[in-house]
Parts: C-alpha cells; structure tokens; sequence
C-alpha cells in the first residue's frame, strides 16, 4: 500500500501530475482542500486563528476572509508561524485519517498526496516515495503572470516566500521536469506510473532522485 508525497512549488505543475496520477488510479489526498476543510466555518481551527488573528478575519457569514489573512501574514516569518502552529497538527490528523480510509477501502491502493509544504512540514514522514514537480523560479514566475493575471511584483514575493528550490530537490527521490510542454509532463508521469513497482522496491536513501 504505497504512500507516495507529491510536492513543488507554486505554478510547478503539480496539480497537472497529481491530476494524471488519478487517472492511472491513485488515490490523491490533496492537502490544500484538507485546509479549506479544517478551516470551515464553526470548526476549532477557524475560532483559533480568529482568536489569534482578530475576529475581522471572519467574513460575516462565518468563514475565513483568506484574503485578509492572507495580507496579514504575507511576510511576517512570526506570523507564518503562528499561523501554521494552529493550522498543520488538524491537516496532520485528517490527512492521516483519509490515508487510512483509502487503505482500508483497498489495501492495494497507490496514495498519492498533494502536498505544497512537504519541506516546511511533513517531511519526515514514511513515504514510499517523495516525487517533486520541478520547473526553474523564473518559469514559474512568468506562470503566474501570464496564466493567473498576477503582477511581476507580486509573482516574485510569492514565489520568494516558499522554501528555496534546492531544499525540495535535496529530498526528491523523483524529479518531474515540468519546464517544456504539457505533453512532456505527461508523458513523464505515464512512466513513473509505469515503473512504480521497481522504484519502491529499489528506493535508496533519500537524495538520490530518479529523473524523468
């Protein structure tokens, strides 16, 4: 019952791997969804940023004005912090429970999880595999210019603000070379798919990568 993570940076084109990986039939646990999840309104994550943050983070409705938090942190390393202390323990617990129920449900199932902050937090965990979508800073920049409408200003503090690119590849056992076309994305997931079997039986210790 392989647990793999599956991990990058932003606009690295993890989404499109993890998204061709259900295709072949994995279970893919997506991390991100998992905090909109613990963070609705009513739950004990949402009263305790509030309580942290101030109650203006509440929309009127009674869910997170992510926007709001989001400025109120954005830059604040101590805030950040805080932030991700009331935040990770819950997606570490219901992460571990969705792992579990696909086991249970099938205990031959391949779980793959999405995860953008695998270095900041979950890396010590017994994965299988750590597969780590890659593309240079500069590309993913121009990303999310071109294809989220972001400003150059704004799409270098975002990409800055996330671990450096050495630190994902340093734990990478396999690397996804996403710089070139959608297709060649593909067809690099189609061939770990396919050498899935061989590569966990053969997994060395962690920092030799595979690259496909």
């Amino acid at each position: 019952m392989p647990l793999i993570a599956l991990t990058g940076g932003i606009a690295s084109g993890k989404s499109t791997i993890a998204t061709r990986l259900a295709e072949h039939g994995a279970i893919v646990v997506d991390a991100d969804a998992i905090v909109r999840d613990v963070q609705q309104p009513g739950s004990p994550v949402l009263d305790e940023i509030a309580r942290e943050f101030g109650a203006d983070v509440i929309r009127p409705d009674g869910s997170l004005d992510r926007p709001g938090l989001g400025s109120r942190v954005f830059g604040d390393d101590d805030a950040v912090a805080r932030l991700n202390r009331i935040v990770h323990p819950a997606v570490r617990a219901e992460s571990q429970r969705r792992f579990d129920e696909a086991f249970a449900s099938d205990p031959r199932a391949i779980v793959v999880y999405d995860v953008p902050l695998l270095v900041e937090a979950r890396v010590d965990d017994p994965w299988e595999l750590i597969v780590v979508a890659h593309a240079p800073a500069d590309v993913r920049l121009r990303r999310l210019v071109d294809l989220r409408a972001m400003s150059e200003s704004d799409a270098a503090a975002r990409v800055a603000s996330q671990v450096d690119d050495s630190a994902r590849l340093a734990i990478a056992d396999v690397v996804i070379d996403t710089t070139g076309t959608i297709d060649d994305t593909l067809r690099q997931v189609d061939e770990l798919w396919a050498a899935l079997p061989e590569l966990i039986a053969r997994r060395p210790d962690r920092g030799g990568a595979w690259p496909y």
